[in-house]
């Protein structure tokens, strides 16, 4: 993997939009990002992994929609992070756009926009880019499969965190696995140790709940058997417990069944019993049922002789309906012209009741020809009632007419008033749209001007406060400048002191019998002797040290005025001479007059616009004003035919009337008095025929009754019966044979009569016999049912045991294999003497390979000196397997990593990180890892150290790499040229390349 390009827009501390050429930085091979704290120097690693992953590093992942949108951006920029790399040999280009709360297009407030992501791939062959995906979930699989890694792995192996494997290096076994399992992902081995156990109690658990139902089904067969199952006490997983309940179970059985063949015993001879006393009972129940039948066939010839009489009347009246039955049809023909006379009779009086007195008596015929007369006449007011109906609509016309005269005045009062002020409505409003136009033309030029004035007093601000700057840092380098003379004068002060005084040093190292370093003598009868205020070499040390260091601050501090002397020149050449305040001035009286322009140029169109409605309402006004006038001409004409037409109906309708108040009344009238007398003739004709049917249905009526033998036809309807009647009488009539007859037949019986000489039953008593021989039945048959449950029950719950000791027999088998597996892998077994978990065994081979890969970069930054191993002993209680140590060869001893000093733990820890880089890579596939990032750490190191670290660092351009390192040590920026500064300010961070080619 490499990286090209990276942009940045309100992202982080970057309040606009940053880019980063990583093709030139990484040229080099090794290149710096340097800037003070706060700046943003890992924002921009934070960038890269956002736009790999869609998230950033540790803790800064949390409600990253809203934190990684910088505060210096304006309201409508949006974040953004695009990033160019070459993975797997494939160019792609990869865009993210966080969630934003954006300004709403129309109003006030804010609107959510969801999170956006592109991804594109450019085409070697046409040099162009090709669009891949815009899903999230895409994206992010795409990325991982040609990375291999996941976003965890990634910060560990690209993005290398020295202050994470500083810890991992003083860490115990507990917390080097939490890394190393996210690294390496060895959940599958947690999960195997995790499903072992989970096997180990559910195995235990299925043992102890097959022994728990094994000792229910005891109790079960103890409190089936009664007193005759004795059982010890037992629990669950208690050994023998199968042998033992299914033992007690077998007497159990077997004395079950001695006691179901006794009771099957005693049932048969209570059957036998049973059988002799029912026998018994029939007899005595049968010779009971005879001698009562005999006894209700003697009373039921009583009562039938006691009701003879009414049976020979009820004959009698059956024998007349019958013959009544012949006269019928006539008596309902004669009922039904009585009904329909009464009923025309009715109608015919409710008739005449409406016709006037001269009309009461008259006959069906003159009454019908009446109603001719006023049928004729009714005929002749026809034409009188369109006359009627045309003078009505005459003056319907008349009162539109009235109605259309007073609109069309009003339509001319209304247009010639609006008329009237129509030039001077034009004029008003032609000047307003002038008055816009010339604001307009203002406006624009007032929008050229503004921008240079903001610019100018932009500039001013900035050379006022650069002015005070320039001055504080001229006086910081003038101090400092003095500091630096007076430090380099004590350092001079000092040395030629120590060259004084340096005879009392050679004589502190002179010794009887040695030569002299200077003389060659071997006796020193008077050697120099140290005097007060003797200067030695530590002390000429430090002094010179003080210089160096002041001297490093003076050329700082004459950097930093000569920087703040260039931005004021640069901000004096723009904004000139003139004040800050008359700027200010200026350039608000230039925004005051622009608003003011604009406000009165924005009511330019709606000026226009009322010019034209007011155009369209003058030709509207005009036109409507000249169609009232030909609609004026138009009526005078109509109102005169009108007024002649109307004269003429009221003449036709005068004599039509006659003496009713209008020509529609005396229709009325004569409709409803030709209605009334056909309605009369009617009725009378229908009454009269009424009348002749009548008597035709009396004349007919006595001829039947004579016939039939009734004296009138009043005897004959009084011995008519209705169907209710009739059937009940031949109902009681049927009834009174069948019980004749089945008395007689019951009297003839002879087993009836037999019977009836024998002395009564008594029922009773062998019914009690019967009864006690029953009881002792079913006494006997519970006992024997009870039994045969018993010995059922037994044998279901034995073979129900028997079935469970055969299961629990592979359940043990099975809880003492999971158990062994699972306590090996838990590290909890006798087996596993360095109780390591499965999990760290795979780990610790792991820690075994990033130790070695680690051991070739560290040999190389400690001259040869230090060396990381991995161990497998166990420290204290705790599990073995994740053990590191290094091994000092200047001592020959095995040490634990926590008692390297600063330094040595921080390139021990890039040691560990470059190794865990290249093993997670061989991990990942092999995925080339060609550009990498070291936060922090060089500080910590001297001069040697650190170039021996640099060089290493510089070694992995073999490989083609690049590594950026993240620092703000000053040393860093001499030794390393391809530099990427970041500047903090006021509006954001930026980033500056210095160096890179």
């Amino acid at each position: 993997m490499r990286l090209h390009r990276l942009d940045l827009t309100a992202f982080g501390p970057f309040g606009g939009t940053q880019s980063v050429d990583f093709g030139e930085l990484s040229a080099a091979g090794l290149f710096l990002l340097h800037g003070p704290t706060g700046a943003g120097k890992t924002s921009v690693l934070d960038a890269v992994c956002y736009a790999l992953y869609g998230s950033v590093p540790g803790a800064r992942q949390s409600g990253q929609g809203m934190t990684l949108r910088s505060d210096h951006a304006a309201p409508g920029v949006r974040t953004e992070v695009t990033l160019e790399l070459t993975v797997a040999g494939r160019r792609l280009e990869i865009t993210r756009q966080p969630p934003w709360e954006r300004p709403k297009k129309r109003g006030t407030g804010t609107t959510l926009d969801k999170a956006q992501t592109w991804l594109r791939e450019r085409d070697a062959a046409s040099g162009t880019w090709k669009d891949l995906s815009r899903s999230h979930q895409e994206t992010a699989e795409e990325i991982t499969q040609l990375l291999g890694m996941s976003r965890e792995q990634f910060c560990q192996v690209v993005l290398l965190p020295q202050g994470d494997f500083a810890r991992f290096l003083r860490a115990d076994a507990e917390a080097r696995g939490k890394l190393l399992g996210r690294l390496f992902d060895t959940r599958r081995f947690a999960d195997v140790e995790k499903r072992l156990a989970e096997r180990r109690r559910a195995a235990e658990s299925r043992v102890r709940d097959g022994d728990a139902d094994l000792l229910a089904d005891a109790h079960r067969m103890q409190q089936a058997a009664g007193d005759t199952m004795e059982l010890p006490e037992l629990t669950p997983g208690e050994p023998g417990l199968a042998e033992t309940v299914l033992g007690a179970a077998a007497v159990a059985r077997s004395t079950a069944r001695e006691r179901l063949t006794a009771a099957r015993c005693r049932l048969a001879t209570a059957e036998a019993a049973l059988a002799e006393t029912d026998r018994v009972l029939d007899g005595v129940r049968e010779r009971d049922r005879l001698q009562r039948r005999f006894a209700e066939a003697r009373e039921r010839a009583a009562r039938l002789q006691e009701r003879s009489g009414a049976h020979r009347e009820a004959q009698t009246r059956m024998e007349r309906a019958r013959k009544a039955e012949t006269v019928a049809p006539a008596l309902e023909l004669r009922d039904s012209a009585e009904a329909e006379h009464r009923r025309a009779s009715g109608a015919e009086s409710r008739a005449r009741a409406l016709l006037p007195a001269s009309l009461a008596d008259a006959g069906s015929a003159g009454l019908a020809a009446a109603a001719r007369r006023a049928a004729g006449e009714l005929g002749g007011l026809e034409s009188a009632r369109r006359a009627e109906r045309r003078l009505t609509e005459l003056l319907d016309e008349r009162a539109g007419l009235d109605r259309q005269e007073r609109a069309d005045r009003e339509v001319l009062e209304d247009a010639e008033t609006w008329l009237a002020d129509w030039e001077e409505t034009r004029a008003g409003l032609q000047a307003g749209i002038e008055s816009a136009q010339r604001a307009a033309s203002r406006a624009e030029q007032l929008a050229e001007q503004r921008e240079p004035a903001r610019r100018r007093l932009n500039a001013a601000r900035l050379r006022d406060r650069l002015t005070e700057d320039a001055r504080a840092a001229g006086e910081q380098a003038r101090v400092a400048r003095e500091q630096a003379l007076a430090a380099k004068q004590h350092w001079l002060d000092l040395k030629e002191q120590r060259l004084n005084g340096i005879a009392a040093e050679l004589a502190a190292g002179l010794t009887d019998g040695e030569a002299c370093a200077v003389c060659g003598a071997t006796e020193h009868p008077a050697p120099a002797r140290k005097v007060d205020g003797h200067v030695d070499r530590e002390t000429e040390e430090r002094a010179l040290t003080g210089h160096q260091q002041a001297d490093d601050h003076r050329a700082g501090a004459e950097r930093r005025l000569a920087a703040a002397r260039e931005a004021l020149a640069a901000a004096s050449a723009e904004a000139g001479d003139t004040a800050t305040e008359q700027l200010a001035r200026e350039a608000e009286e230039l925004e005051r007059q622009y608003a003011q322009a604009r406000e009165t140029a924005s009511a330019l169109h709606p000026a226009q616009e009322r010019l034209r409605r007011a155009e369209q309402e003058h030709e509207l006004r005009t036109a409507a004003q000249r169609e009232a006038a030909v609609r004026a001409a138009a009526r005078v004409g109509h109102r005169d035919r009108l007024d002649r037409e109307h004269a003429t109906l009221e003449e036709e309708l005068t004599r039509a009337r006659g003496d009713a108040t209008s020509v529609a009344a005396r229709a009325e009238q004569l409709e409803r008095s030709a209605q009334w007398l056909t309605d009369a003739a009617d009725a009378a004709r229908t009454a009269e025929d009424a009348a002749q049917r009548l008597k035709q249905a009396d004349a007919r009526l006595a001829d039947a009754a004579f016939r039939a033998g009734f004296d009138t036809p009043r005897d004959a309807a009084e011995a008519l019966l209705d169907d209710a009647a009739h059937r009940e009488l031949q109902r009681r009539l049927d009834a009174w044979q069948h019980e004749e007859a089945a008395v007689r037949a019951v009297l003839a019986e002879p087993e009836t009569a037999a019977a009836a000489q024998r002395p009564p039953a008594d029922v009773a008593s062998a019914q009690r016999a019967a009864e006690d021989a029953g009881r002792r039945v079913r006494e006997a048959a519970s006992a024997r049912d009870a039994a045969d449950r018993r010995c059922a029950e037994l044998d279901r719950l034995s073979a129900r045991a028997t079935a469970s000791a055969r299961r629990l027999g592979p359940l043990r088998e099975e809880y003492d294999r999971v158990a062994r597996m699972a306590g090996l892998t838990a590290g909890t077994s006798a087996d596993n003497e360095r109780r390591m978990r499965l999990e760290s065994y795979v780990l610790a081979a792991r820690l075994e390979q990033v130790a070695a890969a680690a051991t070739v970069r560290l040999h190389r930054m400690s001259s040869g000196r230090y060396t990381l191993v991995h161990s497998d002993d166990r420290t204290g209680r705790g599990r073995s397997g994740l053990g590191l140590h290094v091994v000092d060869a200047w001592t020959g001893r095995e040490r634990d990593t926590a008692t390297l000093s600063g330094g040595e733990t921080f390139f021990a820890s890039l040691s560990l990180a470059l190794g865990l880089a290249d093993v997670v890579t061989d991990e990942a596939g092999g995925v080339r890892l060609d550009t990498l990032f070291i936060d922090e750490g060089f500080g910590s190191l001297d001069d040697q150290t650190l170039d021996e670290v640099l060089d290493v660092l510089d070694s992995l351009r073999e490989r083609d790499r690049s590594v950026g390192i993240v620092s703000h040590v000053a040393d860093l920026r001499r030794r390393i040229h391809a530099q990427l500064e970041v500047v903090k300010g006021r509006t954001g961070s930026e980033l500056r390349r210095h160096g890179a080619r």
